[in-house]
């Protein structure tokens, strides 16, 4: 498979071989790769594969930079998440509700993003599509006419790639990195009921289990140090690639925060002047959660809305932070310290999910303890680079 370039445009020189020559796992329908998206549709493909296998319903996974912005399996679709894309929440099927409900983790981030779904593309979500701000997507198949209205994206670059749902990879994976090829076996532990086997009966609702070994599944995929806070079947913050695992914590706690207060009244319905742009009224109600807008900011939202407003004050703002529970937290190795718990607590966690068997376990588990919060120990570290 030719490459358009490598990670750089001055990578001139790039192109991708199968590993078994007979069969490869995916391959293009329109457009041409460039070696990112291919590591984003490969890293994508097998997060909703798994998302699937493992609760039995359609997946989504919203990719930028080799991690998940966001992702989510078919559930209901709030008019939150719904309203950018000017569709009816009520009338939205699974697969589609599985995007918008991926994509509406970290919208900002998501512009130009790599879609990747779990089941065949059907019209409807690839009707959505040709009005978003995307870069390619990866699916195990395309209902018929899908195709035609792919290839009108992006003037026919819109990346097209199809998966092979059956493709298993070999046992073993390696790399070459500086001259030195790096050789592993494949992490091929299934992320099934058995990974919280050891959690006693009744300790999880059907709900928190399901969002727990979701998390997984999105950590398997997404650059350690990683955590992501869950609920419903959808992810609400990830916290990708930090150093510091409580910086990947507080990270994606702001995100998760930001995701609620969109759903605030004084934000969510914001009304904008015809012809600002889809991706501009997303961003603009960001901007307004986060409440640090400079004078020049201010001065282009006025322009923007029509009408009156006005960002929530500090008491709002922590009256409705406050009504936001029922979520879990997962993390992709085991927390070091303690205040990766307190600051889970402050974005409406209630359950943590980590391998444990850190020094400081105990303390992880006196906290939790402490704030009434379900301790879930899977022995499972998850590190992806």
């Amino acid at each position: 498979m030719q490459l358009r370039y490598g990670l750089n445009p001055q990578q001139t020189t790039a192109y991708a071989v199968p590993v078994a020559p007979e069969r490869a796992p995916v391959r293009v329908l329109q457009g041409q790769p460039s070696y990112i998206n291919l590591l984003d549709a490969l890293n994508a493909w097998q997060l909703v594969r798994e998302a699937d296998r493992t609760l039995g319903l359609p997946a989504a996974a919203s990719f930028k930079h080799v991690s998940p912005a966001g992702a989510a399996v078919a559930g209901p679709v709030d008019a939150a998440a719904a309203l950018p894309y000017g569709v009816d929440p009520a009338g939205v099927g699974p697969l589609t509700s599985a995007y918008l409900r991926a994509r509406d983790a970290d919208p900002k981030s998501s512009y130009g993003d790599f879609v990747a779904v779990s089941r065949e593309v059907d019209p409807e979500l690839a009707e959505l599509l040709a009005r978003v701000v995307s870069d390619g997507i990866v699916a195990p198949g395309y209902a018929p006419g899908v195709l035609e209205v792919l290839a009108k994206k992006k003037n026919g670059r819109f990346l097209v790639m199809e998966a092979d749902p059956d493709f298993e990879p070999p046992r073993s994976e390696a790399r070459e990195v500086f001259g030195l090829r790096l050789v592993q076996e494949r992490d091929r532990i299934p992320l099934g009921p058995d990974v919280l086997a050891d959690v006693p009966v009744g300790t999880l609702t059907d709900g928190v289990r399901a969002d727990v070994l979701l998390g997984l599944a999105v950590l398997r995929f997404t650059q350690s140090n990683s955590v992501c806070y869950v609920r419903d079947g959808q992810t609400l913050g990830i916290g990708a690639g930090q150093q510091s695992r409580v910086d990947c914590t507080r990270l994606a706690g702001a995100k998760t925060d930001t995701w609620w207060l969109r759903r605030h009244p004084l934000v969510r319905d914001l009304a904008f002047r015809p012809g600002v742009r889809r991706q501009d009224r997303v961003n603009w109600r960001i901007r307004l959660v986060e409440g640090d807008l400079t004078e020049d900011e201010r001065d282009r939202l006025r322009a923007a809305v029509t009408g009156e407003h006005r960002e929530p004050g500090p008491g709002e703002r922590a009256e409705w932070l406050a009504r936001l529970t029922g979520v879990s937290f997962v993390s992709d190795g085991s927390l070091p310290f303690r205040d990766n718990v307190d600051h889970a607590h402050r974005h409406g966690v209630t359950t943590i999910a980590e391998p444990g068997g850190s020094i400081r376990s105990g303390d992880v588990e006196d906290a939790c303890r402490e704030l009434g919060l379900t301790l879930v120990r899977t022995g499972l570290r998850l590190f992806h680079h």
